[in-house]
């Protein structure tokens, strides 16, 4: 006899899944705060400590799509409830690692949960939002886990201020908790597989390649994420070029990311209301105005706090219209969609993020940034090429 239960559509559903992607997140980001302790601890080089960020970049992001398609083809919820803990348990296990393998393989593992999580996630946040508020719903998920990214590094200092890092194992606890409560919902019971879909879906890569459509968002989305993840990556560098000290610049990044928050929340409510292309172009375009002035700042006050915490929203306020959009371009597959806008382009990101780390070393951080910046202008042209499809 089945056991599968019927799941209501509610925010209340859509409000866990998003404290799963904040916590989701949140470990995911343990790691540049680990590795300065680390690499002193293994004796790492800087090349090794790059590879290292390479293995969590494949895992986590890469991945994304694949693990997507078999999320929509196969009923996979019922290990929801075991992901989060699962990435939490190999990320607070790092600091045991003694040598660069076994740290490299518990960094790839946490990474999965990560590649896992998003398209599941984002595929149910899609079929339990309330009728006319898949976009509202799918940027409060966004939200948690841009929150939960925020948070991390600033919560994981103080943490090891008033502890030490043999105690990081505490950590997995609220995950554990969660994934209590994920179990209780219900969700992990649910079938939204639909039979007939699945059994006629192969996986066809020729197929996805000529959609042209999907691969102009992708390839858009993924220059808006080489933007983003090169921010995120250097800009507690640029701050202590700039005259900041360790504690400041940590702030600098977190105001950010808070900004990231706030921006991918307003965006997922325009988008229900003015369609989610009109939405993605002007954040887009206005993305460049604040960025282009905090990074040109000559000194660090008020304004570029402001600059920060707007360039952040606008940059994250297409992500959530982007999954809507994926998912309206790709509808039989929603949990690889979901990947290919959520993991696949921060994966390609990633990738860029190291090109603009050469550039600084020619040009200086401030200038191969804001060449980064640049780049945007050819993300805006491919999006207002793309044609949009509008949800019944």
């Amino acid at each position: 006899m089945s056991t599968e239960v019927v799941v209501k559509k509610s925010y209340l559903q859509v409000i866990l899944l998003a404290m799963g992607h904040f916590f989701n997140d949140f470990y995911c980001n343990f790691l540049p705060i680990l590795l300065p302790i680390l690499i002193p601890k293994l004796g790492l080089s800087l090349t090794l400590s790059g590879a290292l960020v390479m293995v969590m970049s494949l895992s986590a992001n890469v991945l994304q799509p694949v693990f997507g398609y078999f999320m929509d083809k196969y009923n996979f919820n019922k290990i929801m409830p075991l992901i989060i803990p699962f990435g939490a348990v190999f990320i607070c296990l790092t600091n045991w690692a003694s040598n660069f393998i076994i740290l490299a393989v518990l960094i790839g593992l946490s990474g999965l949960a990560v590649s896992t999580f998003h398209p599941m996630g984002a595929g149910l946040v899609s079929k339990v939002a309330p009728d006319g508020k898949i976009s509202t719903c799918i940027s409060i998920f966004v939200a948690g886990g841009s929150f939960g990214f925020a948070l991390a590094p600033i919560l994981l200092v103080y943490f090891m201020q008033m502890y030490s890092l043999d105690y990081l194992p505490i950590l997995i606890i609220p995950a554990i908790i969660l994934g209590v409560l994920m179990y209780s919902s219900g969700l992990s019971k649910a079938r939204f597989v639909n039979e007939q879909v699945a059994k006629n879906m192969h996986f066809n890569l020729a197929q996805i390649l000529q959609n042209k459509p999907l691969m102009l968002l992708n390839i858009s989305m993924g220059l808006r994420a080489w933007l983003f993840t090169a921010l995120v990556t250097f800009l507690p560098l640029w701050a202590i070029e700039k005259g900041c000290d360790n504690t400041l610049s940590g702030w600098i990044l977190t105001i950010y990311l808070c900004g990231s928050v706030i921006g991918g929340l307003i965006g997922g409510a325009l988008n229900d209301k003015i369609g989610y292309k009109k939405v993605i172009l002007w954040a887009l375009i206005f993305t460049l105005i604040p960025t282009m002035y905090f990074l040109f700042a000559q000194q660090i006050d008020i304004l570029m706090y402001i600059a920060l915490f707007v360039g952040g929203g606008l940059v994250m306020a297409a992500n959530p219209g982007a999954i809507v959009w994926g998912q309206d371009l790709l509808p039989d597959n929603p949990g690889m969609a979901s990947g290919m806008m959520l993991g696949l382009s921060f994966g390609l990101g990633g990738f860029g993020t190291m090109l603009t780390g050469s550039l600084a070393e020619s040009y200086g951080l401030t200038m191969a940034l804001a060449l980064t910046a640049i780049l945007l202008v050819i993300s805006i042209v491919l999006v207002y090429l793309t044609p949009e499809k509008r949800r019944q």
